[in-house]
């Protein structure tokens, strides 16, 4: 008898599942799966795994907002390791969708999600965060839009990280604690100078 493929690998094959691990926390090496979708990466293992050990191992009672959410992999990174709350917001609709999916499938109630523009929240979110994620798609142009924006978002020793497909001078008003390189992230942490 020949072999024939299930009808889940003919779909898989179709349409492509993306899937990325959560790698710290209380859901650490579950799965979150995510469409294909124009300008959406994931943050590879490696940098989260820096960014996360720049941030501390936890996050407990901190408030997060992973403004451009994509895949969600900061985001739920975040939640898994006890932020307080963490806030996502995905313009895609199918992305957003995915993001319900997963954020159901894991069952972390400390997540809010927004259907909604990263400049558009960011120009009317009226509350402070501690650590905000920053990652918009590399082709865009909103980081010098947006740091302006966020800086009174922050609570007073919050955090902003930001992911670039080029290095990114985010100006004197911000000191860069921590930078690096992987492949073609750059990735660094700033913290607002003090006035």
């Amino acid at each position: 008898m020949r072999w024939q493929p299930s009808s889940l690998e003919r779909l898989s094959r179709r349409r492509k599942i993306n899937k990325v691990r959560i790698i710290g926390g209380t859901h650490r090496s579950r799965i979150i799966t995510f469409p294909d979708a124009e300008g959406l990466r994931p943050t590879p293992d490696r940098v989260r795994e820096t960014l996360f050990n720049w941030l501390g191992q936890t996050l407990y009672g901190k408030r997060c907002l992973d403004l451009f959410a994509g895949s969600g992999a900061l985001g739920f990174e975040a939640a898994s390791r006890e932020a307080a709350q963490v806030v996502m917001v995905e313009s895609n609709r199918a992305v957003y969708k995915a993001l319900q999916d997963n954020a159901k499938k894991l069952g972390l109630s400390n997540i809010a999600l927004r259907c909604d523009d990263g400049l558009k929240f960011a120009s009317q979110a009226n509350m402070a965060f501690d650590v905000i994620f920053l990652d918009p798609p590399f082709q865009s142009d909103y980081l010098p839009q947006l740091l302006p924006k966020l800086a009174d978002k922050l609570a007073e020793d919050g955090v902003i990280y930001v992911e670039s497909g080029s290095a990114f001078d985010a100006g004197a008003e911000w000191q860069v604690l921590k930078q690096g390189k992987a492949g073609a992230v750059h990735h660094q942490l700033l913290k607002r100078e003090p006035a």
